[in-house]
Protein backbone atom coordinates (compact mmCIF):
# COMPACT_ATOMS: atom_id res chain seq x y z
CA UNK A 1 0.00 0.00 0.00
CA UNK A 2 3.14 2.27 1.14
CA UNK A 3 2.68 6.20 1.92
CA UNK A 4 -0.71 5.83 3.54
CA UNK A 5 -1.13 9.44 5.05
CA UNK A 6 1.85 10.64 3.60
CA UNK A 7 1.62 13.82 1.00
CA UNK A 8 4.22 14.57 -1.35
CA UNK A 9 4.11 17.77 -3.51
CA UNK A 10 6.22 19.93 -6.04
CA UNK A 11 6.92 23.21 -4.18
CA UNK A 12 8.82 25.79 -5.65
CA UNK A 13 11.41 28.60 -4.55
CA UNK A 14 12.34 31.67 -5.60
CA UNK A 15 14.50 34.63 -4.12
CA UNK A 16 13.08 37.79 -3.05
CA UNK A 17 16.08 39.52 -4.76
CA UNK A 18 15.88 37.45 -7.98
CA UNK A 19 11.29 37.45 -8.49
CA UNK A 20 10.79 34.74 -11.86
CA UNK A 21 13.94 32.69 -10.87
CA UNK A 22 12.02 29.86 -9.66
CA UNK A 23 13.61 26.22 -8.66
CA UNK A 24 10.70 23.61 -8.77
CA UNK A 25 11.81 20.49 -6.35
CA UNK A 26 9.74 17.42 -6.77
CA UNK A 27 8.38 15.12 -4.35
CA UNK A 28 8.62 17.22 -1.22
CA UNK A 29 7.50 15.82 1.70
CA UNK A 30 4.18 17.83 3.53
CA UNK A 31 5.15 17.48 6.91
CA UNK A 32 3.21 19.33 9.64
CA UNK A 33 5.06 17.68 12.57
CA UNK A 34 7.78 19.94 11.01
CA UNK A 35 7.71 23.62 11.87
CA UNK A 36 9.62 24.79 8.66
CA UNK A 37 10.36 24.09 5.17
CA UNK A 38 13.60 22.42 4.78
CA UNK A 39 15.36 23.05 1.17
CA UNK A 40 18.49 21.87 -0.09
CA UNK A 41 21.35 24.43 0.93
CA UNK A 42 22.49 24.28 -2.89
CA UNK A 43 19.37 25.58 -4.09
CA UNK A 44 18.54 28.28 -1.71
CA UNK A 45 22.72 29.62 -2.20
CA UNK A 46 22.01 29.28 -6.17
CA UNK A 47 19.53 31.72 -5.79
CA UNK A 48 20.99 33.75 -3.29
CA UNK A 49 19.03 33.60 -0.60
CA UNK A 50 21.28 35.01 2.60
CA UNK A 51 21.60 33.26 5.57
CA UNK A 52 19.89 35.02 8.31
CA UNK A 53 19.89 32.95 11.53
CA UNK A 54 21.12 30.01 13.02
CA UNK A 55 18.66 27.33 14.72
CA UNK A 56 18.56 24.04 17.08
CA UNK A 57 16.43 21.55 15.61
CA UNK A 58 15.44 18.23 17.28
CA UNK A 59 15.04 15.42 15.22
CA UNK A 60 12.11 12.29 15.29
CA UNK A 61 14.88 10.20 16.54
CA UNK A 62 16.16 12.64 19.29
CA UNK A 63 19.15 14.10 17.93
CA UNK A 64 19.72 17.63 18.00
CA UNK A 65 21.41 18.76 15.00
CA UNK A 66 22.21 22.74 14.00
CA UNK A 67 21.34 24.72 10.68
CA UNK A 68 20.98 28.10 9.58
CA UNK A 69 18.09 29.94 7.62
CA UNK A 70 16.73 32.69 5.33
CA UNK A 71 14.30 34.25 3.96
CA UNK A 72 12.13 32.71 0.67
CA UNK A 73 8.93 32.64 -1.47
CA UNK A 74 7.60 29.27 -1.60
CA UNK A 75 5.19 28.48 -3.97
CA UNK A 76 2.88 25.47 -3.29
CA UNK A 77 -1.14 24.37 -4.46
CA UNK A 78 -1.74 27.50 -6.53
CA UNK A 79 -0.61 29.95 -4.63
CA UNK A 80 2.72 31.68 -2.98
CA UNK A 81 3.71 32.88 0.29
CA UNK A 82 7.16 34.57 1.77
CA UNK A 83 8.45 32.43 5.17
CA UNK A 84 11.84 31.81 6.88
CA UNK A 85 13.38 28.23 5.51
CA UNK A 86 15.99 26.00 6.50
CA UNK A 87 18.66 25.54 4.87
CA UNK A 88 19.10 21.50 4.14
CA UNK A 89 22.11 20.18 4.28
CA UNK A 90 23.32 16.59 2.38
CA UNK A 91 21.15 13.71 4.06
CA UNK A 92 18.39 16.09 5.25
CA UNK A 93 14.76 15.63 3.93
CA UNK A 94 13.23 18.17 1.50
CA UNK A 95 10.08 19.52 3.48
CA UNK A 96 7.14 21.54 3.37
CA UNK A 97 6.34 22.64 6.73
CA UNK A 98 3.75 23.52 8.80
CA UNK A 99 4.68 27.18 8.90
CA UNK A 100 4.75 27.25 5.58
CA UNK A 101 1.57 25.92 4.93
CA UNK A 102 -0.24 27.89 7.15
CA UNK A 103 1.51 31.30 5.12
CA UNK A 104 -0.09 29.87 1.79
CA UNK A 105 -3.14 29.21 3.58
CA UNK A 106 -3.54 25.45 2.59
CA UNK A 107 -4.34 22.51 4.40
CA UNK A 108 -3.55 18.62 3.35
CA UNK A 109 -6.52 16.70 1.85
CA UNK A 110 -5.40 13.16 2.53
CA UNK A 111 -8.84 11.67 0.46
CA UNK A 112 -7.62 13.57 -2.61
CA UNK A 113 -4.21 13.62 -1.56
CA UNK A 114 -3.38 17.09 -2.71
CA UNK A 115 -3.45 20.41 -0.91
CA UNK A 116 -6.35 22.42 -0.56
CA UNK A 117 -7.18 25.92 0.08
CA UNK A 118 -7.55 26.19 3.81
CA UNK A 119 -10.85 28.64 3.69
CA UNK A 120 -10.93 32.24 4.81
CA UNK A 121 -8.35 33.24 6.87
CA UNK A 122 -9.11 34.08 10.96
CA UNK A 123 -8.50 38.13 11.77
CA UNK A 124 -9.44 40.10 14.29
CA UNK A 125 -12.85 42.92 13.37
CA UNK A 126 -12.45 46.56 14.18
CA UNK A 127 -15.66 47.84 16.24
CA UNK A 128 -17.63 49.21 13.69
CA UNK A 129 -19.10 52.08 13.78
CA UNK A 130 -22.47 53.54 15.08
Amino acid sequence: MGDVGILRTTIGVESHGRRGDIRELADTLVDTGSEYSWVPRDVLESLGIAIERAQRFRTADGRVVHRVMGYAIIHAGGTRTSDEVVFAEPGDMVVLGAHTLEGLNLRIDLNARQLVAAGPVPAALTRSAA
